[in-house]
């Protein structure tokens, strides 16, 4: 039976991926950097919590795991903080460093893509990385760092540039939490960004399916644009919400301004995961 643990499982995407998890034969460890009464143990499935920057047997507490899915990462939503570079990527890498150096078989990490930068249109697993905001440096930096470890200390590295994920679960800053809240509230009017910017969205449970996927196959590309591959503006994706949900609520753009650190229209080439997921 294959060991399988989940770092960040308690997370957005965390507990997503848990559920997908569920539905294969791995004996899964997820990890949390505290627990909550929720987090019962489970037929194949145990919690157990630390600190990634202060555990010197990450390991033997993953229940010495064949494959870790990586997915535990502090400081965000805050894409800007200098934290992500100074504080965060030193101690992944000293974690992630351990767990090769105690045997580790196989590696699945949550990259992004703010990986690419400023770069506009559709962006392949090809695409030269350029980011251009703390998080998408540091994560750059951290694959980086496990390329150059994965050549000395030998283990499969895989590497998973995320676009944007929406569903259940999700943080109150999120724009889908944002509308989902307004509509349970009945609000009459929702408040936005103009909503042209052209952006790549996937609901949570397909990305966690595609994750879950990657970490049980082995001929899995070496870094994997987790994306839907479909270019949508801000503003028909709000209005679809609004249509599955009959939500009796105004839109109103132009209230906030696009974000500084994005481009205005990018999204991912997802033939990668098509081709692995067989679609």
């Amino acid at each position: 039976m294959t060991r399988l643990a989940v770092t960040g499982a308690s997370g957005f995407l965390g507990c997503h991926v848990l559920a997908a998890l569920s539905q294969t034969d791995a004996e899964i460890v997820a990890h949390a950097r505290t627990l909550r009464p929720e987090q019962a143990a489970s037929p194949g499935l145990r919690w157990t919590a630390f600190d990634i920057a202060a555990s010197d047997d990450a390991f033997e507490r993953l229940g010495r795991p064949d494959t870790v899915i990586h997915l535990a990462w502090a400081g965000l939503p805050n894409y800007l903080s200098p934290a992500h570079l100074e504080i965060e990527l030193p101690a992944q890498v000293s974690f992630l460093r351990g767990l090769a150096a105690s045997g580790l078989k196989r590696l699945v990490v949550a990259g992004t893509c703010f990986e690419y930068g400023m770069q506009s249109g559709c962006l392949s697993e090809g695409t030269a990385a350029a980011p251009a905001n703390p998080y998408g440096a540091a994560k750059d930096r951290l694959r980086r760092e496990l390329e150059q470890l994965r050549d000395a200390t030998p283990f499969d590295l895989r590497w998973l540039r995320l676009f944007y994920l929406y569903g259940s679960r999700q943080g109150p800053a999120s724009l889908y939490s944002q509308f989902t809240a307004a509509a349970a509230r009945g609000d009459k009017r929702f408040d936005m960004s103009p909503g042209n910017q052209v952006r790549d969205f996937m609901p949570v449970e397909e990305a966690a399916s595609a994750i879950a996927a990657v970490a049980m196959v082995p001929q899995a590309p070496a870094i994997l644009n987790v994306c839907s591959g479909t270019p949508v503006t801000v503003l028909s994706l709000v209005e679809r919400w609004r249509a599955d949900r009959a939500a009796d609520i105004e839109l109103n753009p132009g209230v906030f301004p696009y974000p500084a650190y994005e481009p205005f229209a990018f999204w991912g080439d997802n033939g990668r995961l098509r081709s692995l997921l067989g679609r």
